[in-house]
């Protein structure tokens, strides 16, 4: 374990607190947060629960699996109680998975940061696969058949198959017809999907829906969610998995709830009052979901066209709150700043134009890429009471401080060389 880093996410968060601290003027848009304050309803059920102190059941207490259950249900995906586990957030839930399913783990290029050293904790080898142009956290179906004949042909044996929609950090969601090709191939080859929807709830368009590989291919997915997103809990660390029905579900949901019992335990009792609450998604909680992800997409669809206006090429974003774009378009007036790779590109925007992002090389894009992730939900306040007046704004580009920092954004990305 000698040498290993912290996740390069929240490595960039402290350098650029530092930095703020010591007085600099910094646009953050490197920290995949929601940074919303917290819904009240919550704090309450938070507080109601705090006398709960004992342990508890590992896979959590029936009333809160029900709730979930129910989540899972009215999004075309039926669910029993006996078929959930709740967690202290979605990252243990995914490292789980890793522990007891064998076999090489396949991610999309680039995917969220965590994917590949989980895989690499629980000793895996790792098999990445570039997206297609129509969305992140999905593998290009070709690519993926190409990439496991591969593998075999090397002795190899991918069993995992990670899916994510929308995704960290394109800020997309996959089209029906993605999904179900990849679904063929996971029926064809045997693999375990395992799908993030953590972002779920975040999608731009009002009223807009996506397909679930478990609608696909329910016997075989492994849904994974949480509240750190939709609802902005990221602190309080609330995360569930949804297992398939039948034998080798219960297997996997088994030996998952083993490795719980030797490392967390079990969700904390107050935590488990706030999931069973906003799990069943009472009509103020949906209302507040549906204001927060439109906040979202009105603050992403403003910075990826600053980004398009500076010279990058960018996926337009659907759901969470990231864009990616590529400034491959300016690669030979940067390449004569010195600029010629992701990393030296994040380094530059830091260094010279005040604007915190990370790199694509960190997501296991190509290093010489010249991509990043920009997460626009760090613009809306640096205090909770900013971020309550962005949150209530019947305009959130119109307030003072958001128009501010898209203003900076713009004016900083204007000094990249053309």
């Amino acid at each position: 374990m000698a040498g290993r880093k912290i996740s390069p996410n929240l490595a960039l968060d402290q350098v650029v607190a530092q930095r703020i601290a010591a007085g600099e003027s910094i646009v953050h848009l490197g920290f995949g947060e929601s940074r919303l304050p917290v819904f009240p309803p919550l704090v309450r059920q938070l507080t109601e629960g705090a006398n709960r102190n004992a342990y508890g059941p590992v896979v959590g207490d029936p009333a809160t699996r029900d709730a979930v259950a129910g989540y899972f249900s009215r999004r075309r995906l039926p669910t029993g109680a006996d078929q959930v586990i709740v967690a202290p957030g979605s990252k243990p839930l995914l490292m789980a998975m890793q522990l007891v399913v064998g076999g090489a783990t396949l991610v999309a290029l680039p995917s969220w940061v965590t994917y590949a050293p989980q895989a690499r904790l629980a000793g895996k080898t790792v098999l990445g696969v570039p997206i297609p142009e129509s969305c992140g956290g999905m593998p290009d179906p070709a690519a993926l058949r190409e990439t496991i004949r591969a593998a075999r042909m090397l002795g190899q044996a991918p069993r995992i198959l990670v899916l994510t929609s929308p995704d960290n950090p394109t800020g997309t969601h996959a089209p029906d017809g993605v999904v179900r090709e990849l679904c063929a191939v996971a029926e064809e080859e045997d693999l375990l999907i395992v799908s993030d929807e953590i972002y779920r709830d975040i999608l731009h368009e009002p009223g807009a829906d996506l397909l679930s590989p478990a609608e696909v291919a329910p016997r075989r997915t492994v849904v994974i969610t949480g509240l750190s997103k939709n609802l902005a809990l990221g602190g309080w660390r609330i995360g569930a998995a949804r297992f398939p029905a039948g034998g080798w579900g219960e297997r996997i949901r088994a030996d998952v709830a083993a490795v719980a019992s030797e490392i967390w335990s079990t969700l904390a009792g107050p935590m488990q009052s706030v999931a069973r609450y906003a799990f069943a998604e009472p009509p103020e909680i949906r209302e507040r979901l549906a204001a927060d992800a439109a906040l979202h997409g009105a603050v992403a669809g403003a910075v990826h066209r600053i980004m398009v206006n500076a010279g990058a090429t960018c996926r337009p974003p659907t759901g969470a709150f990231y864009v990616y774009p590529d400034f491959a378009p300016l690669r030979g007036p940067l390449a004569e700043q010195g600029v010629t790779d992701g990393a030296a590109l994040q380094r530059h925007l830091l260094e010279e134009l005040g604007v915190a992002v990370l790199s694509g090389h960190h997501f296991g894009d190509r290093p010489d890429a010249l991509r990043f992730r920009a997460a626009t939900s760090m613009l809306y306040g640096a205090t909770p009471q900013q971020q309550r007046q962005t949150q209530d704004a019947a305009d959130p580009l119109a307030v003072p401080h958001v128009a501010d920092a898209l203003a900076h954004l713009e004016q900083a990305l204007a000094k990249l060389p053309r």
